[in-house]
């Protein structure tokens, strides 16, 4: 399997077989965690990679596949390129994870349910997501046509057609799709190569990962002399990492002391770089990489360090715990079934929540002027000035996405 070099986001309402989609093209249950097997939902985000492959002997578009050896003939296929899925949860309490997750997509596939009406709660809640943080290569999968009639699938497709007017989503394809049964997979991938192209990244920039997910390896009981370090789990969004590097991780470790309280940057050393299930010595952009460090694993474990950036010494964006915010709010909250709440301008004193790169934190409103408001965080953030923020109020007793900002200084 080569590098990734493209992360295709798998989005959609809770139920709508986003994980058993990502499963039928790649092979890998995304499910991991306990809870999520237990729940038959996804609560952190999960990744897989997959190569898709064609078949030289056959026609389109059944020739293309993701087997080594083509279903149809037996001829064996020809690697096409490989790609990162990313599967977000959509249940409604975790749309802090899909969003965090939205902003290592370089496309996204939006799963709609078949055997339900659309748009079902989540599914305007994440287009609307994508819409605002820029995500314009986008395919609809009508999921789950086994379920249902002819007649039912052609009335699904049209209250689809109807739902995506206007939106980002409204010219792109709609494929009709059995994840469980395997059904137009291949006309699927066909459609992930013609509309999500790998992006142009700039290697001569400094390298700088957006970390997603954080981990400690070691099993309970390994031996100190064999431990391993910390691993860390994102996207390289330009540069180039190479085994040996020295990493420095920002905001890093939270220091209390003397009634003070600061953030401190970590800093460690890559030993092992992972992309496409094979090790590499080096990395570029597009896809996911698992880095091996040298971090003791207990500051890596359980997602601790999800939604910092790490990069070379000396080269990364700025650390903020106040920036001022340039405000593009929109006309109504989505993502509750009844959607006439018309947004509110934002006050100051208010609490949000703001989603930057892979982080989430708090913040209060300090100041707010028109279009522009300041805010402290609770939990600071590293990003470059002019990057996009996902805003979310509290509304009733969920957090409802309701604009995005960019941040001035």
């Amino acid at each position: 399997m080569s590098q990734p070099c493209v992360n295709i986001g798998m989005v959609g309402h809770v139920d709508h077989g986003k994980t058993t989609l990502v499963s039928a093209l790649s092979g890998v249950w995304t499910d991991k965690h306990s809870e999520e097997l237990k729940r038959g939902i996804s609560i952190r985000l999960g990744y897989a990679d997959t190569t898709f492959r064609k078949c030289p002997s056959c026609a389109e578009p059944q020739c293309y596949t993701v087997a080594k050896k083509c279903d149809e003939c037996g001829t064996k296929t020809e690697e096409v390129r490989t790609i990162s899925f990313v599967d977000a949860p959509g249940h409604e309490t975790l749309m802090a994870t899909m969003l965090s997750g939205a902003a290592i997509m370089d496309g996204a596939i939006l799963v709609i349910a078949a055997n339900e009406d659309c748009p079902q709660p989540q599914t305007k809640e994440h287009l609307m997501a994508l819409d605002i943080i820029g995500i314009e290569n986008l395919i609809i999968v009508q999921n789950k046509i086994d379920l249902v009639s002819k007649e039912k699938i052609i009335e699904n497709y049209h209250q689809i057609k109807e739902f995506v007017k206007g939106t980002v989503a409204e010219n792109a394809p709609i494929i009709p799709v059995s994840a469980q049964q395997n059904i137009n997979i291949d006309v699927l991938i066909k459609a992930m190569e013609e509309y999500i192209p790998a992006p142009s990244h700039k290697l001569d920039k400094d390298a700088k990962l957006l970390i997603a997910r954080s981990f400690d390896i070691n099993k309970p009981g390994t031996s100190i002399k064999k431990i391993a370090g910390g691993v860390l789990g994102g996207t390289l969004t330009e540069g180039i990492l190479r085994e040996g590097d020295e990493l420095e991780i920002r905001p890093g470790m939270k220091v209390e002391s003397e009634n003070a309280v600061r953030w401190d940057p970590i800093y460690t050393k890559i030993e092992r770089i992972v992309a496409g299930d094979e090790t590499v010595e080096e990395a570029t952009p597009g896809g996911l990489l698992a880095v091996g460090t040298s971090l003791d694993p207990n500051l890596t474990k359980s997602d601790s360090l999800t939604g910092q950036v790490a990069g070379a010494p000396g080269t990364l964006p700025p650390t903020f715990d106040i920036f001022t915010l340039q405000l593009h709010l929109l006309e109504r909250v989505v993502g509750i079934s009844d959607d006439d709440e018309e947004i509110v301008k934002i006050k100051t004193s208010e609490p949000l929540m703001l989603n930057v790169g892979t982080a989430t934190t708090v913040g209060v409103v300090t100041s707010a002027r028109g279009e522009v408001a300041e805010i402290k965080l609770k939990r600071p953030v590293c990003a470059e000035i002019g990057s996009t923020v996902a805003i979310s109020r509290r509304v009733g007793s969920r957090w409802r996405l309701i604009g995005v900002g960019v941040i001035e200084n």
